[in-house]
């Protein structure tokens, strides 16, 4: 309910934009130019965690970009959610394209990757028209597919979790909701994705803010498990974990860790943004 009286609200009251502040635009061209403009590339935290999976992120999170992301997750303008999933798709793009795990089976059982997959890739003419409704639509867990070897072909988006508490406090789960976000804009371009939100929090954990690299993996550690019914989900095929920022890449291994425990295998992650020095030279 909360969700859904701060959308009310933003669309009656006056806003400025949420990057730069200028009046009457939730976020105006230039803001959305530099969140959305640019081709995702590969980022590495320093240090970087054993485990931690190929990254792709579309922006620094500096400026603008950091502007909206807090707008969006501490002040509620869903609205953002848009511009914000178009940006994670760029980097969910780039981390199919960059990952040879997503060949033969994975990718529909052909021999090219899944990036290769256009809108006629589907017999009945079009992947757009391959599935049935979003796994996130579902509770999470039910997928709503059209015909059985079809499944194969998906792309399955996995968000990091936000911790409870915190997404009671706020109102909304942020991570979700870009991925949501995200699919749509990857399925109107021919990219047969769907949110497989199967990650649950199994023990409190406490707040990062403040902990340092190796404190935020052992806070982590073992806090996130598949939900009853996500196994089959996450063993289908390759999966892609998002998430709206990577700091230390601590979520990211644990996520990794529990989709591994029920079988299933993470070829890559996507975020929108991460710290500026991410984008820095490679890691060795």
């Amino acid at each position: 309910m909360r969700g859904w009286w701060q959308e009310l609200v933003g669309l009656v009251l006056p806003v400025d934009c949420a990057g730069c502040g200028a009046p009457r635009a939730v976020l105006c061209d230039a803001c959305r130019e530099a969140l959305c403009g640019r081709a995702a590339r590969r980022v590495w935290p320093e240090p970087v965690p054993p485990g931690l999976p190929a990254v792709y992120a579309a922006v620094a999170y500096a400026d603008e970009a950091r502007s909206v992301l807090l707008a969006h997750k501490e002040r509620g303008v869903l609205r953002l959610a848009g511009p914000l999933g178009t940006a994670l798709a760029s980097g969910v793009r780039a981390a199919v394209g960059g990952s040879g795990a997503w060949l033969g089976a994975g990718a529909g059982g052909g021999a090219g990757p899944l990036v290769g997959l256009g809108r006629g890739a589907g017999a009945d003419g079009g992947v757009s028209r391959m599935w049935g409704r979003d796994a996130d639509e579902a509770g999470g867990v039910g997928v709503g597919v059209a015909g059985g070897t079809r499944e194969s072909r998906r792309l399955v988006l996995v968000p990091v979790p936000s911790a409870r508490c915190a997404v009671a406090a706020r109102g909304h789960d942020p991570s979700r909701r870009i991925a949501q976000a995200a699919a749509g804009e990857l399925r109107r371009a021919g990219w047969p994705a769907v949110v497989c939100a199967v990650l649950r929090q199994r023990r409190p954990v406490a707040d990062q803010t403040g902990l340092g690299a190796r404190q935020r993996l052992d806070n982590l550690a073992g806090a996130l498990e598949v939900a009853a019914g996500g196994e089959r989900l996450l063993t289908a095929g390759p999966v892609l974990l998002v998430d709206d920022l990577m700091t230390t890449g601590a979520s990211l291994v644990e996520a990794v860790r529990a989709v591994a425990a029920v079988g299933g295998r993470v070829a890559g992650a996507a975020v929108v943004a991460a710290p500026a020095r991410a984008f820095g030279v490679s890691a060795k």
